[in-house]
């Protein structure tokens, strides 16, 4: 039987086969199906995650894979959505999510998120703030930025520092505006 994507090594960890076989199944059920309100959605893809098995299937493909899933969601999506309230409508939606993002964006080093306590694990405030700048450029000035890299950065580890869910909360919003524009 042939496999969706290639395995790791024996000996190193991949994604469960049998969950992400599970999981494309129903997004291609998803996909196809002509339902105004899919089962799956792109935020939905976004937050999958896998359990980890010696042996399954590589980390880095089925990530690619999930990325170019999610992207063509958000595009059915946003289709839809323009449909429903109008493309004045759907990009005055994004103007003002895009704005909220900004406004995060703009407060000082050290205070863009609140902060778990020092006995807790969060993200490194200057690995966070030093990529909330990139972002700031990419919205206020147009630098060039990719979904990738914002799908992909990764922040060390801090005690007392920022809480994660409020930065990934943020994150995802950034994708959702970038996803929304293009």
């Amino acid at each position: 039987m042939a496999s969706t994507f290639p395995n790791a090594e024996r000996k190193t960890l991949g994604y469960d086969v049998d969950e992400v076989e599970r999981f494309l199944e129903d997004a291609r059920r998803a996909y196809t199906a002509n339902d105004s309100s899919p089962a799956i959605e792109a935020a939905k893809i976004r937050a999958t995650a896998f359990s980890m098995k010696k042996g399954g299937y590589s980390t880095a493909h089925v990530d690619a894979a999930l990325e170019r899933l999610e992207d063509a969601f958000a595009a059915r999506e946003r289709e839809r959505e323009i449909a429903e309230v109008g493309q004045k409508a759907w990009y005055a939606e994004a103007r003002t999510k895009a704005s909220d993002v900004v406004a995060r964006l703009e407060r000082p080093d050290g205070q863009r998120f609140h902060r778990v306590s020092f006995l807790g694990t969060g993200y490194h405030p200057k690995d966070v703030d030093a990529f909330a700048k990139r972002l700031a450029g990419y919205f206020r000035d147009g630098k060039p930025l990719s979904l990738t890299e914002v799908r992909s950065v990764v922040f060390r580890p801090k005690h007392g520092g920022y809480r994660e869910a409020q930065v990934d909360a943020l994150l995802d919003a950034v994708v959702e505006v970038m996803l929304a524009v293009r």
